[in-house]
């Protein structure tokens, strides 16, 4: 398949490290303009030198904003303030004892992995529909049905992002634009790893370690692997495609057969 992203702008949040700067790099090399987001210019700029490693004529535009908050997400409308493609990748997670989770903590990642979504895709969406074309894509995990008790708050976050999804494809129904979750499953990312090293013995050599968590943690998993961020970013390119038109409302699961369900 031949997929051809020229003259679309597409806007990746948290795209400066690990799945975000993979979709970046590959919605750039599919001939989209991008912006790449992150908090700070520093990062944001590295990300930018590394994607045009890979794709030396990428477009690209720095997007520095915080957009877990409302001021951020004003800022990265006034770089780009029309967008065709977003991809709502933002997101954090930590391992804590359920009974330990605050109030605080579950406002937190309400308001990162969930409202900075919502808040995005109300800036973006009208003007997708107006025009007819867009694709917005909420970046998910199978945490989302496979709680974790080791991480509660972040599983429902990511639950909650489902339902943001399906709920905004029903009101963009029949104006061309297409609302999708993606099922990210276990992926190897430097924060991943901080995680995989907070379950198992530190010395142990990374492909030990990344052994003994899928077998301990995660033995559901069909691949028996950590999924690399550029197997996410594949299936997220696609669906930024015209090709993937009849394709909206969904949670489109690229999880190496981890949740146990015929569908999604």
């Amino acid at each position: 398949m031949l997929i051809d992203l020229t003259g679309r702008t597409a806007l990746v949040t948290g795209s400066t490290q690990g799945i975000g700067l993979a979709i970046a790099t590959a919605l750039s090399g599919a001939g989209a303009r991008v912006g790449v987001n992150g908090r700070g210019a520093e990062k944001v700029n590295a990300a930018i030198d590394e994607i045009q490693l890979a794709w030396p004529d990428a477009d690209l535009v720095g997007v520095v904003a915080d957009v877990a908050s409302a001021e951020g997400a004003a800022r990265a409308h006034e770089v780009l303030p029309d967008v065709d493609i977003l991809v709502n990748n933002l997101g954090i997670f930590e391992a804590a004892p359920a009974l330990e989770i605050t109030d605080d903590d579950w406002r937190r990642y309400f308001d990162v992995n969930v409202l900075s979504a919502v808040r995005l895709i109300r800036t973006y969406l009208p003007g997708m529909m107006a025009r007819g074309w867009g694709r917005v894509q909420n970046i998910a995990s199978d945490s989302a049905i496979v709680i974790p008790a080791e991480m509660i708050h972040y599983g429902t976050s990511k639950t909650a992002l489902l339902s943001v999804s399906r709920g905004f494809a029903k009101e963009a129904a029949g104006t061309g634009v297409t609302v999708n979750s993606v099922i990210a499953g276990p992926t190897h990312t430097g924060g991943v790893e901080d995680f995989v090293y907070s379950l198992v013995d530190r010395d142990l050599p990374w492909d030990e370690a990344q052994a003994e968590f899928m077998r301990v943690h995660r033995p559901q998993s069909l691949l028996q692997r950590l999924i690399e961020p550029e197997e996410i970013a594949n299936l997220v390119t696609y669906l930024s495609s015209p090709l993937a038109s009849a394709t909206t409302g969904a949670a489109v699961r690229v999880d190496g057969g981890y949740v146990d369900s015929i569908v999604p």
